[in-house]
């Protein structure tokens, strides 16, 4: 399975423990994926996760950015950016996150079959899924399944 990893995999992996019980929940689950289960899958990311990794607190930032080392950068092509912009000019997502667009149209046209994310705002947020799975279709297109680090722990 080839694994788009977005910028919120290296943020939660690598900040400091949340008092914020979701978050610490998230924290936990992205720390026993990374450490146990990633070696199951063929990671990839992109410039987009890279430079949003390095924006920030400049220490935060060095984690976040040694946590990519060693994973393959997808290439940004036209047809990712077209892709992106399909979904920008739909509004399924605003024009302010039009980054989270491109982390879809990275993924969707580099084949990728999942989408590793926590931004359950503008990516992983069920209210836009089916529209998003068709508005991709519709340009010739799979959307990649979009999970969080939680869906892919086995189950106990």
């Amino acid at each position: 399975m080839r694994v788009y990893i977005e910028t919120t995999i290296p943020s939660y992996l690598t900040s400091w423990p949340s008092p914020q019980v979701v978050h610490a929940g998230h924290q936990i689950s992205t720390h026993d994926w990374w450490d146990n289960h990633r070696q199951n899958y063929e990671l990839y990311t992109s410039l987009v996760t890279q430079q949003e990794a390095a924006s920030g607190d400049a220490s935060a930032a060095q984690r976040r950015l040694d946590s990519l080392v060693g994973i393959p950068m997808l290439e940004i092509t036209p047809e990712c950016e077209a892709i992106a912009n399909a979904i920008l000019v739909s509004e399924l997502i605003p024009a302010k996150a039009d980054r989270d667009a491109l982390h879809i149209g990275v993924a969707t046209f580099h084949q990728m079959n999942l989408l590793l994310t926590w931004n359950i705002r503008h990516i992983a947020n069920a209210h836009v899924r089916e529209d998003l799975r068709m508005l991709i279709a519709s340009l010739g297109y799979t959307l990649p399944t979009i999970c969080t680090p939680e869906d892919l722990l086995p189950a106990i």
